[in-house]
């Protein structure tokens, strides 16, 4: 009996040393894994690094390609295209205006009544209409007759507050957002549809004939065969409308900058500062430049194979570099695309790596910030984005730790590189010192989805403005939020190059 026992208590230990043995290795091995995915994060982060010295690079490397590119067309990464908005708004604008933003699946019509410097904006009104999916494949003539039924409609509608001048026709500001070559204030050639159109009727063929095919003439004809009295006074993008925007309600706004899904800058420059600009020298002195910023390049972007990877498989390799390492559109999938790599090479997220890490795009910016944001303690809104997004269950805290790091990671170098392009707009300006007596003030107008509801990412890049200018010119620098450049901006156009400048009213 004794011998039965001895022999079970043997066996006992050894199954006890056998179970703990394998418990330690598992737990080396877990060990292992999450040593590697912490090394992969702290690579990333280092390349990710954007100290002060590297983000002055950044804005001369910014200001050198502003230079370049106003000089002579083709001369730079950067179009620093001429917009011909040559009158931004001041506040004296009076008169009743409207707006058609076009850039999506859907248009908006507004119209917005001005009061001058006393009332400004006395009532605004505005619809969203759905385009019809043929028509966005069909003919430019057929989206154009919608778009103008549309307006039709919309005018139809003007009650109390609204008051067209007899005798002269309504005046609209165009916001077109798809890429065109200005030739006027109220005329662009068609470079190409994006965003989900393809209509290659009128405009391919003019485009393949060399000839110009005009987008404000297409939407007047439109208009005209329908008898709406109304006409393109402005044609611009969104960017140069909250520039617009901007300095209607601030006479010191000098630039606007859009970080939403894309990104975008334009400032006003000095006429004479134009050496590409052959026309005769607008009275005001001033030049609007639409700069196309998110095309800058440069060596000492702190770019990684993660960015060189999403680049390579985009639908434009080798272009919008700065777009995609600083706007809506791509922050989520470059976080996406690190934590692939920590599932494959590190287990993060178990032995089998989530399919749904594998989808580009799958992982988008709302989603990062809101995780980012998370204060909860257990962090569960981290677990429920990887769950509902990803697939991702029953996540410990120390991995939900590791992911609003990096959050963290590639917003924050979005954050300071857009400081650092600010700063270039600002050092072409000769904005970023401040001689002794001066007092002006220069105030950047900011508008878009990232900037606006991505509060770490604004916080960050402020903060890192006010670092990079030094305390001393900081105070007499600003960010201010300008919304719906698009919109209203657009309609203040509309009004600050009205064909009845200088005409009494009736």
């Amino acid at each position: 009996m004794g011998k039965v026992a001895v022999g079970a208590a043997v066996v006992c230990a050894a199954v006890t040393c056998a179970a703990a043995a394998l418990l330690v290795r598992r737990r080396l091995k877990s060990s292992r894994r999450w040593a590697r995915a912490m090394v992969i994060l702290k690579e990333f982060e280092e390349k990710c690094d954007t100290p002060i010295g590297k983000l002055r690079q950044v804005a001369d490397a910014m200001t050198v390609e502003m230079h370049a590119g106003l000089a002579s067309e083709g001369g730079s990464k950067l179009k620093m295209l001429i917009s011909y908005v040559d009158n931004l708004p001041t506040g004296d604008e009076k008169g009743l205006f409207y707006a058609l933003d076009l850039g999506g699946t859907n248009f908006r019509v507004l119209r917005v009544q001005l009061g001058g410097k006393e009332k400004r904006v006395i009532k605004q009104e505005f619809d969203e209409v759905s385009i019809p999916p043929h028509l966005m494949t069909g003919t430019s003539e057929g989206l154009f007759d919608f778009i103008a039924e549309a307006l039709a409609k919309f005018v139809a509608t003007e009650g109390e507050g609204f008051h067209p001048a007899p005798g002269r026709l309504r005046e609209l500001g165009f916001t077109f957002s798809f890429p065109v070559w200005q030739t006027s204030i109220a005329s662009g050639t068609l470079i190409k549809w994006t965003k989900g159109f393809s209509i290659e009727d009128a405009f391919l063929f003019a485009y393949m004939m060399q000839v110009e095919q005009d987008v404000v003439a297409e939407l007047t004809k439109s208009v005209e065969k329908i008898g709406l009295d109304m006409r393109v006074t402005a044609l611009v993008n969104d960017t140069i409308g909250t520039l617009a925007g901007g300095r209607y309600h601030n006479p010191d706004v000098i630039a606007a900058v859009i970080l939403g899904t894309g990104t975008n800058a334009a400032y006003v420059e000095r006429a004479h500062a134009i050496p590409k600009w052959h026309g005769l020298l607008p009275k005001s002195g001033e030049m609007v430049i639409n700069m196309e910023w998110g095309n800058f390049r440069s060596s000492h972007l702190p770019l990684t194979e993660y960015d060189q990877a999403l680049d390579a498989e985009s639908l434009n390799p080798g272009e919008q570099i700065f777009e995609k390492i600083i706007s809506g559109m791509y922050l989520g999938d470059i976080m996406r695309r690190v934590l692939l790599k920590m599932a494959e090479e590190a287990a993060f997220f178990g032995d089998t790596v989530p399919h749904k890490l594998r989808i580009p795009f799958v992982l988008r910016t709302p989603d990062m910030s809101a995780m980012h944001h998370d204060s909860s303690p257990d962090l569960r809104v981290v677990g429920s984005k990887l769950k509902d997004i990803l697939e991702i269950s029953n996540t410990s805290l120390k991995v939900r730790k590791a992911v609003v790091v990096l959050c963290d990671i590639v917003a924050t170098r979005g954050a300071r590189l857009s400081a650092a392009g600010i700063l270039g707009v600002l050092k072409k300006l000769g904005r970023d010192t401040v001689k002794d007596g001066e007092k002006h003030k220069s105030v950047v107008a900011l508008d878009g989805g990232l900037f606006e509801h991505y509060t770490e990412f604004r916080v960050c890049m402020e903060s890192t403005l006010d670092e990079l200018l030094g305390d001393d010119v900081a105070e007499h620098i600003s960010v201010e939020h300008s919304n719906d450049g698009s919109g209203i901006g657009a309609a203040l156009l509309a009004a600050s190059h009205s064909h009845y400048l200088g005409v009494e009213d009736s």
